[in-house]
């Protein structure tokens, strides 16, 4: 994860209140970049250093750096493939609806006290396939923050749902989803958010309803014989 003195997607965040962003993109993004002149990913703050002061409350700025974690494609999720057949898995090629990609992704870091608030944001695509036709499109996403290195383990997973409506059988439709809430502690000790990941990706499986289990039939209990009358 590069710091800020590269100029690349790093914040510095001081202790009160403190922020940054940036953007990135899919090394599978061959679009133009007029694609995106409208985009609400171009909203997020770009600024990789920010200042707050200190106040009568907080105190003085503590100089103390913070990685503002940075946000990847989860390896094999970057792509959604949905066939005309419902429930029919992975669909052939000529069976191919729809498919989805992800196009790049932003995030904003903000900290209040020991919380770290991450605003993160994905862009992406929905185009048709052989078998396309007119209709509205379910893109499951997964949003997790990992903590990287030989024990690693999910700080947080947030499952989310974007419809995408797809207007004629030779489509493609860009869509945006934004979650401002991605909160979570900073670890301990703090140096350790150098580790922190955000994955991002499709997540179809987490789509599916449960099942729940069949109710537990209640045993067949005879009853007893009357006494008899002597």
């Amino acid at each position: 994860m590069a710091r800020v003195g590269a100029g690349v997607a790093v914040c510095i965040i001081f202790v009160g209140v403190g922020g940054c962003g940036s953007i990135g993109s899919s090394s599978n993004n061959n679009s133009s970049s007029s694609l995106f002149s409208t985009s609400p990913l171009d909203m997020f703050k770009s600024t990789p250093k920010v200042t707050t002061g200190g106040t009568a409350a907080t105190g003085p700025a503590i100089d103390t750096e913070y990685d503002c974690p940075d946000v990847q494609i989860r390896f094999g999720a970057s792509t959604l493939m949905i066939g005309a057949k419902p429930g029919q898995g992975e669909p052939k090629a000529l069976d191919v609806r729809y498919q989805g990609n992800i196009l790049r992704t932003a995030r904003e870091c903000h900290l209040a006290g020991k919380i770290m608030t991450m605003k993160v944001g994905v862009e992406g695509r929905i185009i048709t396939g052989p078998a396309g036709s007119p209709g509205n499109v379910d893109v499951p996403l997964r949003i997790a923050v990992v903590q990287e290195g030989t024990n690693q383990r999910t700080v947080l997973s947030k499952f989310a749902r974007e419809t995408v409506a797809v207007n004629s059988a030779v489509d493609r439709v860009t869509f945006t989803h934004i979650d401002s809430d991605i909160s979570f502690p900073l670890p301990t000790p703090v140096t350790d958010i150098s580790k922190y990941v955000v994955y991002v990706g499709f997540d179809p499986l987490g789509a599916q309803p449960q099942r729940k289990p069949p109710a537990r039939k209640k045993p067949h209990v005879r009853p007893k014989d009357p006494p008899r009358s002597t």
